[in-house]
């Protein structure tokens, strides 16, 4: 199979799909690799290194788009992309298409096979291609946060961990998945007072034995989500729904009863975020302020640490982008079945559930019964 990796060029997305070494293993499993010349540059990859690797370097995108059968990227391709899409052309990506209408439309339109990494759920009900980015999300999480509470940000001006003779800071998580656990650790580490909130009473008991007093565990409804951030110098939206609609648990009433200078993370924004005041924001002009807390909602936080990022993601996706290249899309699904839950599109057909139910007037078909 013909496989291409293209330049991100999302603001500030420094991540690449496709490593040297990660082109090593597909050409020695027999493929053909076409990068785009710079691709790797951000996360400190050079084209020398992809050459050495067995890869063939493209001038732009354009050439690597039209000549290849797979695609692998790190972000949704934004709309100067979508004239690029073919007809069966694998997109192999993180697509977050509960938020994104237009570009599911787009996709829809061109008859590109659309590989989610955010929807590919084992067996066991892990989200392998989530899991990595969501790691490294949940601990940035902690330390943007404290960098915007700082006075010239907008910020109360205090220090989370606090000193001698000073009280600390208090950390309210939406959210005791791998983001919340890992902001979770994040704000433990640096000694802040820690506040965590889910609905999973199995998931709170884990996090209760593994930090025990270190933490106040609490059963996610909307009298102790108010009455916790009411109190929060940080809260960190960390809630997820694979593929659909983020749930709203931060409400906008909220915003006058907390500190003035208060920090909200929405680490769910990719998926709509999980606060009514959310909107997408960018590295260039990460935060905003409303009713005077500030709020910090980038789109693709783990494209701050580049190199990280890219190691942490190709090292998940690898395994299940030589498997599509063995043997297609559809011989891939139908040898390891765990595949079917990250497509979402097909063919022109939407083939992810809960992105159909995001939206009216969309119709869910099954990617089992079309291959």
């Amino acid at each position: 199979m013909k496989v291409g990796c293209v330049r991100e060029i999302k603001n500030n997305e420094f991540r690449v799909g496709l490593t040297p070494d990660n082109v090593k293993s597909y050409v020695a499993a027999g493929h053909q690799v076409l990068i785009e010349k710079g691709a790797g540059l951000g996360s400190g990859f050079s084209d020398e290194e992809y050459a050495a690797a067995g890869a063939e370097l493209v001038e732009g995108a354009a050439g690597v788009w039209k000549n290849v059968e797979m695609m692998v990227k790190v972000k949704e391709p934004l709309e100067e992309e979508w004239p690029l899409f073919h007809d069966g052309l694998i997109l192999f990506t993180y697509l977050h298409l509960a938020a994104d209408k237009e570009q599911m439309d787009a996709l829809l339109a061109g008859k590109v096979k659309g590989v989610a990494y955010e929807t590919l759920i084992e067996k066991d009900g892990s989200i392998p291609l989530l899991v990595p980015m969501s790691q490294i999300a949940g601990r940035l999480s902690i330390q943007e946060g404290a960098k915007y509470l700082e006075k010239r940000f907008g910020g109360e001006g205090i220090l989370l961990a606090g000193v001698p003779g000073t009280p600390k800071g208090n950390v309210v998580i939406l959210g005791g998945g791998t983001v919340g656990a890992n902001a979770c650790r994040a704000a433990v580490g640096i000694g802040a007072n820690v506040t965590i909130i889910d609905i999973n009473l199995k998931r709170l008991e884990h996090l209760d034995e593994i930090y025990g007093a270190r933490i106040q565990t609490l059963v996610s409804n909307d009298a102790n989500i108010e009455k916790a951030v009411k109190d929060a110098d940080l809260v960190i939206g960390s809630v997820l729904i694979p593929g659909g609609t983020t749930p709203k648990l931060f409400k906008r009433k909220y915003l006058k009863e907390m500190r003035p200078g208060a920090v909200f993370v929405d680490v769910a924004i990719d998926q709509g975020g999980c606060g009514e005041s959310s909107h997408v924001t960018s590295h260039d002009d990460p935060v905003y302020i409303e009713e005077g807390v500030v709020h910090y909602c980038v789109g693709n936080m783990p494209g701050a640490v580049p190199r990280t990022s890219t190691i942490a993601l190709t090292n998940a996706t690898l395994r299940y982008g030589l498997q599509i290249a063995e043997k297609g899309l559809e011989g891939a699904c139908r040898a390891n079945p765990v595949l079917y839950s990250g497509v979402n599109t097909y063919d022109g057909k939407l083939t992810c559930r809960n992105v159909a139910d995001a939206f009216e007037g969309y119709v869910y078909t099954d990617p089992a019964d079309l291959f």
